[in-house]
This record gives C-alpha cells, sequence and structure tokens, in this order.
C-alpha cells in the first residue's frame, strides 16, 4: 500500500464541503470517494476527475490531459482529467473542478442502476 502524503490529506481536507470524502489505495495511487461514489483518482500527487459526456469539453478547454498508463506495453487512457493547475490555489474553483467530477459520477451511477 502506498502512504497518504501531505497533498492527498489537503485534498481530503479541501474536498469535505462536498460531502463525505474518502480514500483508497488503488492503481498505484489513490481512489477518491465523495458520498462513496469513486469521483477522483490521485497519482503522484495529481488530482484526476471523472469526465464525461457532459463536463469533458471544460476539460479539455482548459488544455489539460486525461489520465493513461501503461498496460502490457499499450497506452490505456481513462476518462479522468487533471485538475487545472490554476484550481490548486483557489479553493472555490478546486471545489467546483471537483463537484463537476462528482456529478459525472453521479449521473454514471444513475445510467447503471437504469440498465
Amino acid at each position: 500500500m502506498r502512504a497518504r502524503s501531505e497533498y492527498l490529506d489537503w485534498l481530503i481536507d479541501e474536498l469535505a464541503p462536498l460531502g463525505t470524502i474518502r480514500a483508497r489505495s488503488m492503481f498505484g495511487g489513490w481512489g477518491l470517494y465523495c458520498e462513496e461514489l469513486f469521483f477522483a483518482i490521485v497519482d503522484d500527487d495529481v488530482l484526476y476527475l471523472k469526465a464525461d459526456a457532459l463536463n469533458r469539453a471544460a476539460f479539455v478547454a482548459e488544455g489539460v490531459a486525461p489520465f493513461s498508463y501503461t498496460a502490457r506495453g499499450k497506452v490505456q487512457t481513462m476518462s479522468y482529467y487533471r485538475l487545472p493547475d490554476a484550481a490548486l490555489d483557489d479553493a472555490t474553483a478546486l471545489q467546483h473542478w471537483a463537484r463537476t467530477g462528482f456529478e459525472a459520477a453521479l449521473r454514471a451511477a444513475a445510467a447503471k442502476a437504469r440498465r
């Protein structure tokens, strides 16, 4: 299990206004859950937030990259996008971006429940 970092603990504190936040070790990094919905990845002290058809364009407009990793020699990309750097210095912006990731997780859960 990877040790928790000061950055991860800081994120959990900063994101608390969204709801109950917990971190779970995974992918060699951390998965973040809000109200038990997986909505973010923290890898090497970088926050990636869940994206879908409704919020992806905002991430793309900011020029941030999606989370990717290499498995079996192939690059795999997930629909989680890096937090824009400017949001690290502004709690309101951080919470706004995180809320968009949480809302994408809510939409995914609702779609899964309808199946």
